[in-house]
C-alpha cells in the first residue's frame, strides 16, 4: 500500500510542479515515446532473464503491492506455533512429529497456521531440518550448517529478481536518450516545415528523456529496492528459526529456545516477552482445557 502512495506521490509532485509552471499536460502524452521507452525496458528484461527469474520479478512486484507479511503478528503465531510442535516433542519425543514434518499439510499443528503453510520456503526449511534431527547421527553443529547454507542458497535466489530489476532501472535513463534521439531525427526531417510542428517533435523528443529518468529513478529503482528489504525480512524469518530449533536441538527447554527465537527477531516486529509468554500461556491453557 505504501508503495502505491509513494507512486502517486512522486507523480503528482513532478506533474503538480509541472501544471505551476503553466505546462501543459498533453505535452507529455507520448504514446509513440512510451512504447519505444516501455517496449524495449520490457525487451531487455526478456533478453537479460530466464523465465524463472522473470515470474520472481512479477511475484515480487506482487508481493509489493500487499506489503511485508513480516509483521508482529506473523512473528507472534510463529513463536506460538513452535512451542506447540517443541512442547510435543518434548512430551511424546522426536518420533511423534514424524508425520507432522513428512506431510505438513496434514499435521494438526502445522494447519492451524496457514500464512506458515504457504510459505513453502520457511515449511520446508524447518521440516527438512526437523526431518535430519528425527533420522539422527546429525550433530547440531553441522545442523546449523546445513541450515545456514540453506539460507545462502535462497537468499541468493531472492535477490536475482532484484539485481536484475535494479538492471532495467539503470538501463532507463539511457534508453530514454534512445527514444529522445529517435525524435531528434524525426525534427530534423521536419526542419523547413511550420514553427509548430518542429517545437511538437523537440517537445516529444524530450519527453523521452524525462520519461526514461522519471521511471529509473520514481518508479523502478524504488521498486526495486523494496524487493530487496523484502528478501531481507524472509532471510531474518528464517534466521529466527534457525537459532529457535537449534536452541532445542542443543538441549534448551521449548519456552527457552522460543525466547531465543525471540531476541533473534528484527527489533521493529519483535513482541515483548509478555506478549510471547501470554500467547504461548493461552495455547497451553488451550490444551488444559481440551484434555480435562
Amino acid at each position: 500500500m505504501f508503495a502505491i502512495i509513494g507512486i502517486v506521490v512522486v507523480f503528482g509532485a513532478v506533474i503538480g510542479g509541472f501544471l505551476m509552471e503553466k505546462g501543459h499536460i498533453a505535452v507529455l502524452i507520448q504514446p509513440a515515446e512510451l512504447l519505444i521507452l516501455g517496449g524495449a525496458a520490457i525487451g531487455t528484461l526478456l533478453v537479460a532473464n530466464p523465465m524463472h527469474i522473470i515470474k520472481a520479478i512479477v511475484a515480487g512486484l506482487m508481493g509489493i503491492l500487499k506489503g511485508s507479511p513480516f509483521d508482529k503478528t506473523r512473528y507472534l503465531n510463529t513463536l506460538k506455533m513452535m512451542y506447540e510442535f517443541l512442547n510435543k516433542v518434548r512430551k511424546e519425543g522426536l518420533l511423534s512429529v514424524e508425520m507432522d514434518v513428512e506431510k505438513p499439510k496434514e499435521s494438526t499443528i502445522f494447519k492451524n497456521y496457514p500464512d506458515f503453510l504457504a510459505d513453502h520456503h520457511a515449511r520446508d526449511f524447518v521440516c527438512d531440518t526437523l526431518r535430519m534431527a528425527i533420522t539422527g547421527g546429525v550433530e547440531p553443529f553441522d545442523m546449523d550448517q546445513m541450515m545456514e547454507l540453506d539460507m545462502e542458497v535462497h537468499h541468493h535466489n531472492a535477490s536475482q529478481p532484484v539485481a536484475s530489476l535494479t538492471t532495467v532501472a539503470d538501463a532507463l535513463p539511457g534508453l530514454g536518450i534512445v527514444a529522445a534521439v529517435l525524435g531528434v531525427v524525426i525534427t530534423m526531417g521536419a526542419l523547413g516545415g511550420p514553427p509548430e510542428e518542429i517545437g511538437e517533435h523537440v517537445a516529444a523528443a524530450l519527453v523521452g528523456t524525462f520519461l526514461g529518468i522519471l521511471a529509473c529513478y520514481g518508479v523502478v529503482g524504488p521498486l526495486s529496492s523494496n524487493m530487496s528489504k523484502t528478501a531481507d525480512d524472509h532471510n531474518s524469518y528464517l534466521h529466527v528459526l534457525r537459532v529457535l530449533i537449534l536452541s532445542f536441538l542443543k538441549g534448551a527447554a521449548p519456552m527457552i529456545a522460543i525466547e531465543i527465537g525471540r531476541r533473534a527477531i528484527p527489533a521493529h516486529v519483535r513482541p515483548t516477552f509478555d506478549e510471547m509468554e501470554k500467547c504461548c500461556k493461552n495455547h497451553a491453557a488451550a490444551d488444559s482445557a481440551a484434555a480435562a
